[in-house]
């Protein structure tokens, strides 16, 4: 039985990070809290730095040099960290960002919230770029994609970031913490001092005619190549389904219960859960929708993911959305009686928030 926070900091020491930076803020405070005494116990490196900023930039300065590195923090702390997200994004530096989301915007509160979905899947520095997003809806799941979290960012050379919530970084579930091998590759651009090779550069700025465009072109190339390989999403979908519900992350457990309800009562219903938010699964809902006639995206926000659920889906099929905001948390029974009211008034009810 583990707390979410500390199976995710089980995953990163997995996965081979050996090098955590970060810096106080409710409710994430068991992973640093955790990692300042389980790091050194693996010949690890904790530094609790002066502030969100030191941390992001202490992250790109080890990710640098070639270590497998992480920082972690809440909403306000990842808005501070958006400048140094960019500049890694731009340098192509893979590492770790997790996101332990509280209430917004402002200080908020501590409540459970899925507010950040935009900052995290739209980048939130300045320029083109993306960051790599995966969002676990369980404990095991806090250990299993930390570990896929690392090995995407290194592949990619890019930050990526775990979504969770208060919801999941506080709860105990059975976690099983299987040991894969350490997969950590070659990294011959790392700056590991250029005794016997020929000195390199790591960099986001260039200034020469054209060659901005081209390193936009390289990183957007990339993040299509992310797309093709390497989306993450459940499905479970029954043959006919007359409605398709969404969710992501904790909340898509509420939504897993309300779909288990609605089947005992004869409803034909379709779950689909992204994993990673970006890449987002357009391909999958966009081909799911085409038999659906109805679908209910359901979140802890005003209906940040609605908008890509949106943009996915195929011609003629109808969307709504179920949201609750500011720490709010819909219940099974809430969601199937949405289910059962869209259902009943068919194509009386327009595209929506219901």
């Amino acid at each position: 039985m583990l707390q979410g926070c500390v199976a995710l900091a089980e995953g990163a020491i997995a996965a081979g990070c050996r090098y955590y930076f970060g810096y106080p803020i409710t409710p994430q405070n068991d992973i640093p809290e955790y990692l300042s005494g389980r790091l050194p116990q693996v010949g690890g490196v904790f530094i609790q730095a002066e502030s969100e900023i030191a941390s992001i930039n202490m992250l790109l300065g080890a990710s640098a040099a070639g270590a497998r590195a992480m920082t972690s923090s809440s909403g306000p702390g990842i808005s501070l960290m958006q400048e140094g997200l960019s500049y890694m994004a731009g340098s192509e530096l893979p590492g770790l960002v997790v996101n332990i989301t509280r209430i917004g915007p402002g200080l908020g509160g501590i409540a459970s919230s899925q507010g950040d979905y935009w900052q995290a899947t739209r980048g939130g520095g300045h320029g083109d770029y993306r960051l790599i997003v995966l969002a676990p809806n369980s404990v095991q799941e806090m250990y299993d994609l930390t570990i896929k979290a690392f090995y995407l960012s290194d592949k990619y050379r890019n930050p990526a970031m775990i979504l969770a919530d208060a919801i999941l970084g506080q709860m105990k579930e059975p976690v099983r913490l299987k040991k894969p091998p350490v997969e950590i590759p070659h990294k011959p651009w790392a700056l590991t001092g250029a005794s016997g090779r020929k000195a390199q550069i790591i960099k986001s700025l260039y200034l020469g005619d054209g060659e901005m465009e081209e390193h936009n072109w390289h990183l957007y190339e990339k993040y299509e190549q992310l797309q093709r390989r390497d989306t993450l999403v459940e499905i479970d979908v029954d043959d006919n389904a007359d409605i398709l519900l969404i969710s992501f992350g904790s909340c898509s457990r509420m939504v897993q219960s309300a779909v288990g309800m609605a089947r005992s009562r004869g409803l034909k219903v379709g779950f689909v859960r992204p994993i990673t938010l970006f890449p987002f699964p357009h391909d999958t809902i966009r081909e799911l929708s085409r038999e659906v006639g109805r679908v209910l995206t359901v979140e802890m926000n005003t209906g940040q993911m609605w908008d890509d659920v949106r943009l996915s889906l195929h011609p003629g099929c109808r969307a709504s959305l179920l949201a609750r905001p500011g720490g709010g948390i819909p219940s099974p029974a809430q969601i199937l009686s949405k289910m059962e009211k869209l259902l009943k008034a068919g194509d009386k009810v327009a595209e929506g928030i219901c």
